[in-house]
């Protein structure tokens, strides 16, 4: 009787079909535990902290102000990035143009972009000697100092999560089905009805989540916050923490501070956890272009470049205010130096534990594809960013460090690295995690039949096919840690400092070029990071291949 082929595994066995593979389930298993392990010492020591440490009378802000200044500059915020981005995806979704995939790749990293990045390039368009003003002078006109304040804070937010809200809602509707596509316009429909019937569809499902990402995003914004806030009335937690911390050494009211935070943001994580999931940056593109009519792409251009100038002019504001000179008493300035090799460093060390951890657990949860449980458990600790906001999570370390004995100082590069690596695991997750599921599920049958270990699996098909994804996990990780300013700003000092942290003080002592020059010097090392490491990854596959 001839023999059957075997058949290929689906995506519910293959993960059963491979062996036990001791080694990936038990690493998986451990990182989850370790994680847990690590995010529950941290809260134990907001609670200890704060019924052990003496209260300062005096010192902690009105909770109830806080709540609704905070709620409403958020909500705010949202309703416009969510406005935004919908707009900004539907003109790219329509039109195309020479350079469009360089665009579309500028929005992508918006998230990841250093805040005070942003800040800078604000302050060079609307400060009291900005672009603007500039402008007006002539005609008797000034803003003054418009962008400080709550609607200077608001506008921040835009830019950044506009441009990221616009990236999720463009990869809705270029996974709309080809098939649909050709229907519609077979059909004739004009522009309103295909909005109607074909784009809203794909977008709405998609808005309560993205919505409550911008929303916590803006919540528990600190960078702009600290600099654009303009006083105590558009204060957020994470500003009132470190002020606790930094200013007072009010342990006691910060962590209070830090609790009453964790519970506002579980009230919207509990319930955005059952919303429809964000899209991801890696849906399917369609090859199919339906054009609007002419007047309408007329208005699309127009509106694709109004946003496009007010998302990239802050960016090239700050590389063109970062003049020579500045630039040039940077280098003589040894303080730069040891902030850039810092900077440097604990991006570079951040980058790969955030992405040995999400490899990790991808490699295991990818075995578990019949066992949705366990898979929920290997995940689950991927998001402690989402629940810790960084301010909270460097005061949970702080806190801890003290608690242990450890001085602060002593413990701070270790501290940056592992945070910021916990800050950047959700996204380098985000890009690692499917792939392995998807490896596993299209190469099961062969790497069966071959008996590879597991080692050679990646050595042979998962480091290869899957270089591109760790490319961009790693440089996304990098770029978020050079940007960070919430866990160094509790752990910085004289001798121990970063880019970012040396760009606020320079911000704080009013010494305007320097901030400037380093803000682009920021930039400029995010756009390098975005370009030189997927090109990295790229050539070591090949190099491998």
């Amino acid at each position: 009787m001839p023999r059957q082929p075997e058949p290929i595994p689906s995506a519910a066995t293959a993960g059963l079909t491979l062996g036990w593979r001791p080694g990936r389930r038990l690493a998986g298993a451990a990182l989850a535990l370790a994680i847990t392990l690590l995010i529950a010492a941290l809260l134990v020591s907001l609670l200890i902290a704060g019924q052990t440490i003496p209260s300062r009378p005096g010192t902690t802000p009105d909770i109830a102000h806080l709540l609704r200044m905070s709620a409403i500059q958020a909500g705010t915020s949202t309703v416009l990035s969510v406005l935004v981005g919908l707009v900004l995806a539907w003109a790219l979704d329509r039109l195309r143009f020479r350079g469009r995939t360089l665009v579309v790749g500028m929005v992508s990293a918006a998230l990841v972009l250093p805040s005070l990045v942003v800040v800078s390039g604000l302050l060079a368009v609307l400060g009291r000697n900005g672009v603007v003003n500039a402008v007006l002078s002539p005609f008797g006109i000034s803003t003054g100092s418009a962008v400080f304040g709550f609607w200077g804070i608001v506008i921040a937010h835009v830019l950044l999560n506009g441009a990221f809200a616009a990236r999720l809602f463009l990869d809705r509707l270029e996974a709309v089905p080809v098939s649909a596509l050709k229907l519609g316009r077979s059909l004739g429909l004009g522009p309103l009805t295909r909005l109607r019937v074909i784009d809203l569809p794909a977008l709405l499902p998609s808005v309560p989540a993205i919505a409550a990402t911008v929303f916590l995003v803006c919540f528990t914004s600190f960078a702009i916050v600290l600099v654009l806030g303009g006083g105590p009335s558009n204060q957020t937690f994470e500003v009132a923490i470190f002020e606790a911390v930094r200013l007072d050494f009010d342990l006691s009211g910060a962590v209070r501070l830090a609790l009453i935070q964790l519970a506002a943001c579980a009230l919207v994580i509990v319930p955005a956890t059952a919303l429809a999931p964000a899209a991801t940056p890696y849906g399917r593109t369609t090859a199919f272009h339906w054009p609007e009519p002419w007047p309408l792409r007329l208005g699309q251009i127009i509106l694709l470049i109004a946003l496009l100038a007010a998302y990239l002019g802050p960016l090239l504001a700050v590389l063109l205010r970062g003049t020579p000179a500045a630039l040039v008493g940077l280098m003589g300035n040894p303080t730069f130096w040891r902030s850039l090799a810092t900077s440097l460093y604990i991006g570079a060390a951040s980058a790969v534990l955030s992405v040995a951890i999400a490899v990790g657990l991808g490699m295991a949860r990818a075995l578990w594809t019949g066992r949705p449980v366990i898979r929920l458990a290997l995940a689950l600790p991927v998001f402690a960013y989402m629940v810790v906001p960084a301010v909270v999570l460097g005061l949970g370390f702080f806190l801890l460090a003290r608690q242990t004995g450890v001085a602060p100082s002593t413990a701070a590069p270790a501290v940056l690295v592992l945070a910021n690596a916990l800050l950047a695991l959700p996204f380098a997750f985000a890009a690692l995690g499917p792939g392995f599921t998807a490896l596993l599920t299209s190469h099961g049958k062969l790497i069966r039949s071959l008996a590879l270990g597991g080692f050679a699996q990646w050595r042979l098909i998962e480091w290869p096919l899957l270089a591109p994804a760790l490319g961009y996990a790693a440089a996304v990780a990098f770029t978020f840690s050079l940007g960070d300013l919430g866990i160094i700003a509790l752990f910085g000092t004289a001798d121990f400092t970063t880019l970012p942290w040396m760009m606020y003080r320079a911000f704080g002592s009013y010494r305007t070029q320097d901030a400037e020059a380093l803000a682009a010097v920021l930039l400029g090392l995010s756009i390098l990071a975005f370009i030189a490491i997927p090109k990295l990854f790229g050539g070591l596959a090949r190099a491998r291949a």
